[in-house]
């Protein structure tokens, strides 16, 4: 069993006809009610709550601080390499993309340490592109036991692996995962990923369940907002957690809202979600689980990212370089030879900290909990 077999009994049109069919009696309903189901967080993401979205930000932030208190975690991405054997057609990575790749010498990987520490992050997460012949477990094996001295919470995001990979990982030091689906829409799903194994659909659906299966402490999942009706993914995301906090009910569970950014390739968004839209979803999946970390990224803009922070956001990212190497030199933001994507939040890590602070919340760069754990 695994969420495959929930999701082949899922129906993308007729999720969204749903989605368009709601009323606001059905918006006022799912705002009533104490405990959400998944057709209430489809009111929710529909349409028909425009008007509602003072309300549902309002009981958002209620929520969020109920479980979260006045605290934001900070954390900060560490691109390990840029090669990938994937052909994906969003993606800065790809292997058509005529960009100069690089993979980091376990020298290098010191002195990004080095880098990365001396601006206070205790939270790290991983991330290569998908090859698994310079950055499999090999190369994982290296990393890990290096980087668990350093810090006290390490999360990867790179290609799926075998549930005894994870298990192997978390014996080295791996606290959670994060693998997005990019779009639940199958069809579509196999135009955007034209050439390597994230093409293969249902190993990657799989994911979370193998990492589930493992005991992974955090999973994160999402999709890529803008590859298809953002309306829809979100409505397959809501059920895929469903399914895995029913199932793995040891494990905390993240949701992130990445939109489609510029990058080489240029692919332009099929569904364009406003601001407004964007915090309306975020509302919705805080009013759908209150215990789930809702994390906001650096493709996000300063502006958004300040004033969005206080409705349900959890964790952010801070003086993100999506390219390997990025941090020795302290000039990467204007460098973008070999970067996944282009960032919009350029802020430094205190600059970050202080807008926190200005909105009357607490940055947390240390996970107080995980580091007791271990």
């Amino acid at each position: 069993m695994s969420f495959l077999d929930t999701f082949n009994q899922l129906h993308w049109n007729e999720l969204k006809l749903s989605i368009a069919s709601k009323t606001a009696a059905d918006v006022e309903q799912a705002l009533s009610a104490r405990r959400l189901s998944h057709d209430q967080f489809l009111a929710l993401i529909s349409p028909a709550a425009a008007p509602y979205l003072e309300a549902m930000a309002q009981k958002s932030m209620q929520l969020t601080r109920q479980r979260f208190g006045n605290t934001i975690q900070l954390y900060i991405p560490l691109y390990l390499s840029n090669k990938c054997t994937n052909i994906c057609t969003y993606c800065g990575f790809s292997l058509g993309n005529k960009i100069r790749r690089k993979t980091l010498s376990m020298d290098e990987l010191d002195a990004e340490i080095k880098a990365i520490k001396a601006h206070g992050f205790e939270h790290l997460l991983l991330v290569t592109g998908e090859a698994p012949g310079t950055v499999g477990m090999e190369y994982f094996r290296q990393v890990l036991p290096r980087l668990r001295s350093h810090f006290s919470h390490i999360s990867m995001e790179v290609q799926p692996l075998d549930q005894t990979d994870y298990e192997e990982l978390m014996s080295l030091g791996l606290d959670a995962v994060l693998v997005y689906q990019e779009t639940y829409h199958r069809t579509a799903y196999k135009n955007y990923h034209l050439r390597g194994s994230k093409s293969d659909f249902d190993y990657r659906l799989e994911t979370a369940d193998r990492l589930g299966k493992a005991g992974i402490d955090k999973i994160g999942i999402g999709a890529l907002i803008g590859l298809e009706d953002w309306r829809t993914d979100a409505a397959m995301t809501a059920a895929h957690l469903n399914y895995l906090e029913k199932t793995y009910w040891r494990t905390r569970y993240s949701i992130s809202f990445p939109r489609l950014r510029p990058c080489e390739g240029e692919l332009h968004p099929v569904s364009v979600i406003s601001d407004r839209q964007l915090v309306q979803l975020i509302c919705a999946y805080r009013l759908f689980k209150p215990e789930a970390e809702l994390s906001l990224s650096t493709r996000e803009s300063a502006h958004f990212r300040d004033n969005v922070l206080p409705l349900g956001v959890t964790t952010m990212s801070a003086f993100s370089s999506t390219q390997p190497g990025g941090y020795v030199n302290d000039e990467f933001l204007k460098h973008t030879a070999l970067e996944q994507f282009a960032i919009d939040d350029n802020r430094r890590p205190e600059q970050v900290a202080d807008a926190i602070k200005a909105k009357g919340f607490e940055a947390v760069w240390k996970d107080w909990d995980n580091c007791y754990s271990h």
